[in-house]
């Protein structure tokens, strides 16, 4: 395996949906760097199932919402690049890294709970492209993450789903702004799916369960391996003429 294999960067790439694309996209042939925030060891594992399906891997450290540590990171991932890969550059950048918050209201939200959902989901995301797509090849993609909720509406989630429409309209703008670099850029929006996320209450909670089911066209669950398939299609030739697009991923939800 030469370094002609395409290279994919996935945040948050430890555990649930992160992990399944990283996954995913070495199941397509490509070698892929996954970051977590503070589980290196679930991070390696990732790294070991990848490198057994004869593909490249690399586990690196990153705060997702802390912007002054992203200099750091890239001069890292540039060292990476070249030790693992031989590579100088990557080509695909997907920002999955994120969090939720369980809170009943948006009365019940507190400043300090909205402004770490705005570090995480939005500035994060868009100071970390703005610099990651320096070190990126023409002709590659950024996938970005958001959510059904910004399509549909469930209490306590209005913070949280405001920093995802704010992330599906960035993602507009990235794809007519390096559209000249043959660049592409779109959305993936999962629906409740059952992962660590938000502690688990999809994963958890029979009654959840149940009331999911009943407003989704395809009576169950989620799981995470409904969406790390999608993230490496729109990572593949296939989807070369798929860009600026938000594709939900959710079943069906509240058709």
């Amino acid at each position: 395996m030469g370094s002609t294999n395409k290279i994919a960067l996935v945040t948050g790439g430890s555990r649930g949906l992160g992990k399944d694309m990283a996954l995913n996209l070495a199941k397509r042939g490509n070698d892929v760097i996954v970051t977590y925030n503070s589980k290196k060891d679930e991070a390696l594992e990732v790294v070991a199932a990848i490198e057994k399906m004869g593909q490249r891997a690399a586990a690196l450290q990153l705060s997702a919402g802390d912007v002054k540590s992203f200099d750091a990171f890239l001069t890292t991932l540039q060292a990476t690049l070249k030790k693992t890969f031989q590579a100088e550059r990557f080509d695909f950048l997907i920002n999955n890294a994120g969090h939720g918050i369980n809170v009943p209201s948006l009365a019940a939200t507190t400043e300090e709970q909205f402004d770490e959902l705005m570090q995480v989901h939005f500035k994060g995301v868009f100071f970390l492209t703005q610099k990651a797509v320096n070190y990126m090849n023409d002709g590659g993609g950024i996938i970005n993450i958001s959510s059904g909720l910004t399509r549909f509406t469930h209490p306590g989630s209005g913070a949280y789903a405001s920093m995802k429409s704010a992330i599906e309209t960035l993602t507009k703008y990235m794809a007519k702004e390096l559209g000249s670099r043959y660049i592409r850029a779109n959305i993936v929006a999962p629906g409740a799916i059952a992962t660590d996320f938000n502690g688990g209450r999809v994963r958890e909670n029979p009654q959840v369960q149940e009331y999911i089911k009943s407003i989704t066209a395809l009576p169950r669950i989620g799981q995470a391996d409904d969406i790390g398939s999608v993230v490496a299609f729109l990572c593949s030739e296939d989807a070369k003429w798929v860009n600026g697009q938000r594709i939900e991923v959710s079943g069906g939800m509240y058709l």
